[in-house]
């Protein structure tokens, strides 16, 4: 998949983003896992992926932001479609459920990860000269 270019500041905001994001499900996992053990099979899977992705960003690899895109992304969607028509056998229908502070700092860490990762996916880097490469 390739390398990407990315300054220091946006490589160590993603890390640190996804890991929070990985930090965040583990925390929760084990409830998860009691109330509903697929839904806390996905949160521990989310924490693996985080993981990994820190470990691909941390590399420049195209890969690892990537996997993080799926990991923020899917928490994100999961987090507002539990809240809302509800998982299989699995749905938050109150409003203290869908505002709980751990969930909406979640929401807020997965969200500004994936904004990161949309700036580096759009810094295109071009040739301008022979030889010489110049973002655009």
């Amino acid at each position: 998949m390739g390398r990407v270019e990315s300054t220091s500041l946006r490589t160590w905001a993603g890390i640190a983003l996804i890991a929070a994001t990985g930090l965040i499900h583990l925390i929760e996992t084990p409830e998860y896992l009691a109330e509903m053990p697929y839904i806390g099979v996905l949160f521990a899977l989310s924490v693996v992926g985080a993981m990994v992705a820190a470990f691909g960003i941390y590399r420049g690899e195209r890969w690892g932001w990537t996997l993080g895109v799926l990991v923020a992304g899917g928490s994100l969607v999961g987090y507002l479609l539990s809240r809302t028509v509800g998982l299989p056998l699995f749905r938050e229908n109150t409003w203290e459920a869908f505002a709980e502070p751990v969930g909406l700092l979640s929401l807020l860490v997965e969200g500004l990860f994936l904004g990161v990762a949309t700036n580096v996916f759009s810094d295109r880097v071009v040739a301008s000269e022979p030889g010489i490469l110049a973002r655009q």
